[in-house]
């Protein structure tokens, strides 16, 4: 018999003056027209995509399920599953104060980032999918309403010999001919052959044209027919980052993400600066507040928050509206499930400084296969019209998936 995680023992949760439940904060006026709804349970269960993914779901007393997802990981369905009870009794359409509620319950095991966030995260998708659905709304009009009618998605791409220029060319010409995107990235911190320390972030001169070799090939190669990011995957040391932007100046570069390990801002406001050629970071920090000084410091040209790792839907349209005070798009980082997917296509049409959201599962051939709606087609997703997030789970493909030792969660 496993742990028990509802029965954890936490006193900073059971004392806490920061407890928002329904029944501190006194918020127990009957709504009427449907809306006097009380949450029963939470689940989850990890299906083995190309990640492994945590997928929620939130059950109420009147028969309406929501689904999220959390990103992907150890410890999201531990932690899912400690915050059930904080949810049960509570009306699933108060989702910014149930949100913060959880924040504020969690502090004491790490709220203000890494997995604790995202757990919180796959709850609030699951929130807005539930809530949409009582309302019989679309997600994306919790958030305020749309700009535009579909979102554009940017494929990560990949080749069997990703330090080869010319196999990434080719790879590049395929996706835009045969897959129809407009829209690339492809990874820079793969192996030159001309490596002699992997460990100290350093880059030399044959190293950063290897690089270079890569960017020149893809670029021309797809021309003006779609823009191409390069991921660095936090790897390189500010000035190596410094050099490598500067040598890429002259190619046409969609972006260069996350250069430099994200812990620091100096440096990455240092390397950003520095160079002509656009960077992109924040996958790798949590909630509004560690996407702050990215942007107050002018430390980014373009934001990229994960949806489902960062404080889910409204946190991010949160983000993305502090980034539209410096005038900063949004590229929305995203490996996740179709769920997830989804969601943040729901919030990329409802902020104005949408770019793009990533899909990283091209080469994963039933991904699409785990919803009963499609998704992305000729590099777009359109918004659904329907309840909530428009998707609806395709229970035998998850079940099909899942990653051994897990139990598939009640379909309604």
């Amino acid at each position: 018999m496993g742990v028990d995680y509802t029965q954890l023992h936490d006193p900073n949760a059971e004392y806490t003056m920061r407890d928002l439940s329904a029944e501190t904060m006194n918020v127990t006026r009957e709504r009427g027209g449907g809306r006097d709804v009380e949450i029963t349970d939470v689940q989850t269960t990890m299906v083995d995509g190309n990640f492994p993914w945590t997928l929620v779901r939130i059950y109420t007393d009147a028969g309406i399920v929501g689904t999220g997802e959390a990103y992907w990981g150890a410890g999201a369905p531990e932690l899912i599953e400690r915050m059930a009870p904080f949810l049960q009794g509570e009306n699933p359409l108060d989702i910014d104060r149930l949100t913060e509620h959880l924040v504020q319950k969690m502090s004491g095991e790490g709220s203000i980032g890494g997995v604790t966030v995202t757990a919180i995260s796959g709850i609030e998708v699951a929130l807005h999918d539930l809530a949409g659905k009582i309302l019989e709304v679309p997600a994306y009009q919790l958030l305020g309403g749309k700009y535009r009618d579909e979102v554009r998605v940017y494929c990560d791409c990949h080749t069997e010999d990703e330090a080869d220029p010319i196999a990434c060319a080719d790879e590049a010409e395929r996706v835009v001919d045969e897959l129809g995107y407009d829209a690339l990235k492809f990874d820079l911190d793969v192996p030159s052959g001309h490596e002699k320390d992997r460990a100290n972030r350093h880059l030399r001169a044959p190293e950063i044209e290897h690089k270079a070799s890569i960017v020149e090939a893809i670029t021309e190669r797809v021309g003006s027919r779609a823009d191409v990011a390069f991921d660095c995957h936090w790897t390189f040391s500010g000035g190596s980052a410094k050099r490598l932007a500067k040598r890429l100046e002259e190619y046409d570069v969609w972006w260069l993400e996350d250069p430099v390990p994200p812990e620091n801002h100096d440096v990455q406001r240092e390397v950003t600066q520095s160079t002509t050629t656009p960077i992109t970071v924040g996958e790798n920090v949590y909630r509004k507040h560690g996407q702050r000084r990215l942007l107050e410091e002018q430390a980014v040209d373009i934001i990229a928050p994960d949806m489902p790792k960062v404080g889910g839907m409204r946190e991010t349209r949160k983000i993305a509206d502090l980034a539209d005070m410096y005038y900063v798009p949004v590229a929305m980082h995203n490996v996740a499930s179709p769920v997830a997917t989804m969601a943040s296509a729901h919030v990329g049409a409802a902020i104005s400084n949408s770019l793009a959201v990533e899909y990283h599962s091209y080469e994963l051939g039933w991904w699409e296969d785990l919803v009963e709606e499609d998704v992305i087609e000729d590099g777009y997703i359109e918004i659904p019209e329907q309840p909530g997030l428009g998707v609806t789970l395709d229970m035998d493909a998850v079940e099909e998936h899942m990653i051994d030792g897990e139990e598939l969660f009640d379909e309604e």
